[in-house]
């Protein structure tokens, strides 16, 4: 249950979360990358912080409902383990630091059950492996004829359950054909059989194929959606909420991915966020210079992006409050942001980040990390 060690003193720990937590009702701790041991520990920290002396009392996740209850669960008294807890959620999850960090969740609510933490997924519940399964064996009951044609559609895209269908396509993984195309087909197989019991998990999973990065062909999520799925949870218990993700989806601004420029500036969670709370929502950035990631090793940063500005201090790690006067006018202006995601390649290092027009509009707090190295993959 130890979080992961932090590069920042207790001291300053204390005091950045001070400086989050005065005035928010949601903090969106943002991670330029979901590689990195060192920035989740940052993020871990502070989270334990926010929760124990200043009584944020859930925590809002890049996942889909079913597995936001799936940890709720375990961190309120449910059987197993958190590793088992986090055998359905997105691969991001599954790591020994998150693991780490679920089992102190769980021991402050045994300390606490009448005040507990709750989780939350952000997106509308979507498919699951158990869903192909069951797909699968009606049509073996029902139509066994049809089964291997069934299969042929089902197997080649419950891939994408462990490495998205983008990323596939990024790594040279993928089998050629668009999985949404393949879901279609086999929902039509599946429409024309005797029973419908097992339609509704057939159309999650097209569902699920559709709104995905590729089948969407856009990286910006449903911003609109997943905030209004955090601002639901906060009008209900009252609950300070701490919201994990990506600095492309924690921004108050809109960004722009430096892969897909052509798109132009996209709505984020946090400029949702930001509208419905004012300053209420408050967000922070976690990034870093340079380091191994475990997928890929990271050189230093453009001249003119802000990783690199942040880094010419030469410290492990610093960290800066633009709400403050003279810290908003002198990094006031447009920015470039380092982001590392799953489909991350360094010969295009250039591109590997967000442009934002406005970095104190974009970020209220910056935690800059010289140097990291990558978390710790919870066994398959």
């Amino acid at each position: 249950m130890t979080a992961a060690p932090s590069p920042l003193s207790e001291t300053a720990l204390d005091e950045l979360a001070d400086a989050i937590a005065t005035g928010a009702t949601v903090a969106g701790l943002g991670e330029s990358t979901r590689f990195a041991h060192e920035t989740f520990g940052v993020r871990d920290e502070l989270f334990r912080r926010l929760v124990r002396r200043h009584g944020f009392r859930a925590l809002a996740l890049q996942d889909d409902a079913s597995v936001g209850a799936m940890l709720d669960t375990y961190v309120t008294g449910g059987a197993g383990t958190a590793a088992s807890a986090l055998e359905s959620a997105w691969r991001p999850w599954r790591t020994a630091e998150m693991a780490a960090a679920l089992d102190w969740i769980r021991a402050f609510n045994q300390d606490h059950p009448d005040d507990p933490i709750r989780i939350l997924g952000v997106k509308p519940a979507q498919a699951r492996p158990a869903d192909y399964d069951a797909v699968l064996e009606h049509v073996r009951r029902a139509a066994p004829h049809r089964l291997a044609e069934l299969a042929s559609h089902l197997e080649p895209i419950r891939t994408a359950h462990e490495i998205d269908e983008h990323v596939q396509r990024a790594r040279g993984l993928h089998p050629g054909r668009p999985f949404a195309e393949h879901a279609r087909d086999a929902l039509a197989i599946v429409g024309h059989l005797p029973g419908d019991a097992v339609l509704p998990r057939m159309r999650l999973i097209v569902d699920f194929h559709e709104r995905s990065v590729a089948g969407r062909d856009d990286y910006a999520g449903d911003a609109q959606t997943w905030a209004e799925t955090i601002i639901d949870h906060q009008r209900r218990t009252s609950h300070r909420v701490a919201y994990w993700d990506g600095i492309a989806h924690t921004s108050a601004s809109p960004t722009t991915l430096g892969l897909a420029p052509q798109r132009g500036p996209q709505p984020t969670v946090g400029g949702v966020l930001r509208r419905h709370y004012g300053e209420g929502y408050v967000s922070v950035a976690i990034g870093f210079h340079h380091g191994d990631l475990g997928v890929a090793t990271v050189p230093e940063p453009a001249p003119d992006w802000l990783d690199s500005r942040l880094g010419a201090a030469d410290r492990p790690v610093h960290w800066l409050d633009l709400r403050a006067g003279e810290p908003r006018r002198r990094w006031d202006g447009p920015a470039k942001v380092r982001v590392i995601s799953g489909v991350y390649d360094p010969s295009r290092d250039a591109a590997e980040h967000l442009a934002i027009a406005s970095l104190p509009e974009a970020f209220d707090v910056l935690v800059h990390l010289r140097r990291v190295s990558p978390v710790r993959r919870l066994p398959a």
